[in-house]
């Protein structure tokens, strides 16, 4: 059974601390962002992914991309260009995804083998605080695929039965992620601060 956890009665440490222990255990959590909910778990794990891919009856050639809790973190993971690097470190964190080249770390259930993946930091203190727990995490909608996606926990629908901790920080931003191969020039999802992106692009 799913244990709600309400903002009002927020304890960060134990909150955290609840939720970090199920993705250890391979488990689901349901958490907020800046932009929508997530759904988290262990990205490395292919079992804990392929129960991510499940939750939300998504195609597994529809890859999911992956957060960290800094850019740091994120190169353990992934082998971006300078130029990408550059960008990473002028927009993370912030509702922006960097689809990069990924390392051995990263299985290929999370990218349906294919060699780039999607990178998020998070600008939401909730999720920080639980990437810093523990990383890295999936970083996709918490919506089974096709529903909106979720600003409120009670906006959330049946993906949250197979998740065993939802962090509910309240209500987010609701636009999604750009989602951004700056290699390329291209911006695959126009989302928060595509305009910004959009711009780094042509100036870079």
């Amino acid at each position: 059974m799913t244990d709600a956890i309400d903002p009002a009665a927020f304890d960060a440490a134990e909150d955290i601390d609840d939720a970090a222990a199920a993705i250890r255990d391979g488990d689901l959590v349901v958490y907020p962002t800046e932009t929508v909910y997530g759904l988290a778990a262990d990205a490395t794990d292919p079992d804990a992914v392929a129960r991510v891919f499940e939750a939300k009856d998504r195609a597994r050639d529809k890859p999911v991309s992956l957060a960290v809790p800094d850019v740091d973190s994120a190169l353990d993971y992934v082998d971006p260009t300078d130029r990408e690097e550059r960008f990473m470190r002028a927009f993370l964190p912030g509702p922006v995804t960097v689809v990069t080249e990924r390392r051995e770390s990263v299985p290929d259930v999370l990218t349906d083998g294919a060699p780039r993946v999607g990178v998020r930091v998070p600008d939401h203190l909730v999720a920080l605080a639980l990437l810093e727990a523990v990383a890295p995490l999936t970083a996709t909608s918490a919506n089974v695929t096709g529903n909106p996606s979720a600003t409120r926990v009670d906006e959330l629908d049946a993906v949250t039965e197979m998740a065993a901790v939802v962090l509910d920080g309240g209500e987010t931003g609701g636009t999604g992620s750009t989602v951004v191969d700056v290699e390329a020039g291209t911006i695959h999802r126009r989302g928060a601060e595509a305009d910004a992106v959009e711009q780094w692009l042509a100036d870079h």
